[in-house]
């Protein structure tokens, strides 16, 4: 069995829509990080494949075809590509909503991937996982990067970027699910420019201010369709010591940054007692 394995909630810092390819998918450029908080998995030898989910938001996929799941769907990729077959009890404890804009799904099947690339003894550099992930999903190669990266083109430009400085975060989610494509189908307006700056930000801070020159472009389209997100952001922006309140992907979780570890975890007690129902968590950039 291999050690379990911090699948990271995926953050878009900032997620501009500079363009359209030909046959409809939008070119993105996008700040991407991580979180400390995120799913949990672990893999081990097993005849045939099975997936094991747990957690708070396991109920969400237990009425779905396994064979749909993103990390049976990674699995059954790296077998065929090895030439064998996908023997492997896989345990995924899902403590991210489903859904969400902070890549759940996608960083599930990138953790899976090099676990099971690890269990079965095989070995793949780092360009070669990625292609894999880009057959998964358009999020899939970053979260196989797992850094502060850069990403461009539908998903699959990956890049680094300069380190961030320490900086804690709330995440806050309605209990919306908010699928990608619907969210993109909704978005109007022009294309925004990219936006990639080259000097590390010294502090959370200068990254707040960077990244208020900054936005992102499928705010609107995902408020229409979630209403709920204005409100989470609004409660975010009224937490002392918060420096900047965002949407996360294609939402509907939005988060906001903190300086300070203790303004953070006030803010999430706050947040929780605003709304009992709604999914909120507190940690720190990776």
């Amino acid at each position: 069995m291999t050690r379990p394995l911090l699948a990271p909630a995926k953050l878009n810092l900032y997620l501009h829509v500079v363009g359209r390819r030909s046959d409809g998918y939008h070119l993105l450029d996008s700040l991407v990080a991580f979180a400390d908080i995120g799913d949990r998995l672990e893999v081990s030898a097993a005849a045939t494949l099975n997936l094991a989910i747990t957690g708070p938001f396991a109920k969400d996929l237990a009425a779905l075809d396994p064979a749909q799941n993103l990390v049976w769907r990674a699995a059954t990729l790296l077998a065929r590509a090895l030439g064998r077959e996908p023997g492997a009890l896989i345990m995924l404890e899902k403590n991210l909503p489903v859904a969400s804009g902070i890549g759940g799904g996608s960083s599930d099947a990138a953790a899976v991937l090099k676990a099971l690339a690890k269990l079965w003894g095989a070995s793949f550099d780092a360009p070669a996982l990625a292609r894999f992930g880009a057959r998964l999903g358009a999020d899939v190669p970053v979260c196989l990067a797992g850094k502060t990266s850069w990403m461009g083109g539908v998903g699959e430009e990956i890049a680094p970027a300069p380190k961030l400085p320490r900086a804690w975060l709330v995440l806050v989610n309605p209990g919306k699910a908010l699928p990608t494509a619907a969210v993109f189908k909704a978005r109007r307006g022009p294309y925004a420019a990219p936006a990639r700056f080259v000097r590390a930000p010294a502090s959370a801070a200068a990254l707040a201010a960077l990244l208020k020159s900054r936005g992102n472009g499928l705010t609107d389209a995902a408020q229409e369709l979630v209403p709920e997100i204005g409100a989470a952001l609004a409660l975010l922006e009224a937490c002392p010591g918060a420096l900047i309140a965002r949407m996360s992907g294609s939402g509907a979780t939005c988060f906001a940054l903190f300086a300070a570890r203790a303004d953070a975890a006030a803010a999430a007690r706050r947040l929780k007692f605003q709304k009992p129902g709604w999914w909120v968590a507190s940690g720190r950039l990776l």
